[in-house]
């Protein structure tokens, strides 16, 4: 639920994704999983879910996802997570999603 993504996020778990995703372009497996759990702690439109959001496209998130999706472009499952993380992570009609999409 909802408060399992929050802990997620406090204990550093978006910083820690994005990382991988950057330090294992290479490796499909991780960044499918990575864009996956980017997708999973981003959902959610209350403010906590904004703020993740946010701190995910602070951190590189959306760099990171659109990287995965250019380096892996024939693999299906890293095309399906990669989009449903930028969808997620780009979300919000507050000013700072509008900025997120114009990323």
């Amino acid at each position: 639920g909802l408060a399992r993504k929050q802990r997620a996020a406090d204990a550093g778990a978006i910083e820690a994704v994005v990382a991988a995703l950057q330090a294992h372009p290479e490796v499909e497996a991780v960044q499918k999983q990575g864009c996956a759990a980017l997708g999973n702690v981003c959902c959610g439109i209350d403010a906590a879910g904004l703020a993740r959001k946010q701190r995910a496209a602070d951190a590189g998130a959306i760099e990171a996802v659109v990287a995965a999706l250019q380096a892996h472009p024939e693999v299906e499952a890293v095309q399906k997570q990669g989009c449903a993380a930028l969808g997620n992570v780009c979300c919000g009609i507050d000013a700072a999603g509008l900025a997120r999409k114009q990323r």
